[in-house]
């Protein structure tokens, strides 16, 4: 989707929401995710609507799937909302929403959550992602690329107050202050990079600038030669013009020489380590029942291969989206990760092929129907 498209999708929702203030029951919320990811699903959600709330990174993705099947259903409608993968699981586990946009696997601490409110779901896969570190275009030594011990060094919690300027991550660089943008604490993408490079989930130095909304992150580092940040891939290839990006080099033979420049290609292949990643959405088995949701995640699931690379994401390979669509069909729910949050280079046709019993129930009472 570009972003054109995306503008128009939420100007088209938000002047409809405007005119129709008087009657939210009739009217559909907002859109967001990279055109707006200030907007937030309704804790009251209007009657029949499929509510949608989470990740930023996972809300293209859904705005595009949202957007051709209201095209296809009129009758229908989709309320989204962008609280991050935290927030929007918060909301997931207390039943106030159809479906939770991930951009990790559920932790533990969500699992019994949604276990105490007796929400069972079913994780699926939707594409895969690369977090993709950026600085300013005109930052001229950092291009070259970074290893992943320099991001360690850079973002860990005994970095704050110690590692400030380019220089103190490497000799050579300028001796300037450095300046950090990241996601926002509730953000799976924040999870995921601080388990891939720091070692372990949400763990990092907080004094950066973080933000639940993308493009608030991209104006911060295109406007700042000293500046870093991270972000997934979608949003660098909708901000190249005005954003470089840094190679990784996670200093491991197999995974290829040299820093690696996430693309497509080293995303879907595993070679851009240990920042490739897939992103999720988690399906209420309640609200399943209701024959609109239902056919929401049969549209989704139908779609989303080619719409995924419509917004800059990559595609599952068909044999995994095969088991994606297989599992949807059986319903099985829990978590193929086994409910404990990030991982890092995990093979997702493996972890589906496995039998369901190895997978964590989606509750106390989870299993597969």
């Amino acid at each position: 989707m570009t972003l054109s498209r995306r503008w128009k999708l939420f100007l088209s929702l938000v002047l409809t929401t405007a005119a129709c203030q008087g009657s939210p029951s009739t009217t559909p919320a907002p859109a967001s995710g990279p055109a707006s990811a200030q907007a937030k699903a309704t804790t009251a959600p209007a009657a029949g609507a499929i509510q949608i709330d989470g990740s930023s990174t996972v809300s293209p993705i859904s705005e595009a799937v949202a957007e051709e099947f209201q095209k296809a259903n009129p009758d229908k409608r989709v309320t989204m909302g962008v609280s991050g993968t935290g927030g929007g699981f918060k909301k997931f586990c207390a039943g106030e929403i159809a479906i939770a946009g991930a951009s990790r696997p559920i932790k533990p601490a969500e699992v019994e959550a949604c276990g105490k409110s007796g929400i069972d779901y079913v994780e699926l896969p939707v594409a895969y992602d690369g977090l993709t570190v950026v600085v300013n275009p005109q930052n001229t030594w950092a291009a070259g690329g970074m290893t992943v011990a320099e991001l360690k060094k850079l973002w860990s919690p005994e970095a704050q107050g110690t590692v400030k300027t380019w220089a103190g991550v490497r000799a050579g660089w300028p001796a300037e202050e450095i300046r950090l943008f990241g996601a926002g604490v509730d953000s799976g993408t924040y999870d995921y990079f601080t388990q891939a490079v720091v070692g372990k989930e949400h763990s990092s130095r907080g004094d950066y600038t973080s933000s639940e909304d993308d493009n608030v992150l991209v104006k911060g580092v295109s406007t700042d030669k000293l500046a870093l940040g991270f972000f997934g891939y979608a949003y660098y290839e909708e901000n190249k013009d005005k954003l470089k990006v840094v190679p990784i080099d996670d200093e491991k033979p197999e995974n290829g020489a040299g820093p690696i420049t996430p693309s497509p290609t080293t995303i879907a292949d595993a070679t851009y380590q240990p920042l490739s990643r897939p992103i999720f959405i988690y399906v209420s088995r309640k609200a399943v029942e209701r024959p609109e949701v239902a056919a929401f995640v049969d549209f989704y699931l139908d779609r989303a291969s080619g719409l995924v690379s419509e917004v800059g994401y990559v595609p599952l390979p068909a044999a995994v989206g095969t088991l994606v669509k297989k599992r949807w069909a059986d319903r099985t729910t829990g978590s193929i990760f086994g409910g404990h949050g990030s991982q890092v280079a995990v093979t997702l046709e493996t972890l589906l092929s496995a039998p369901a019993s190895a997978a964590a129930p989606a509750s106390a009472a989870g299993s597969q129907p």
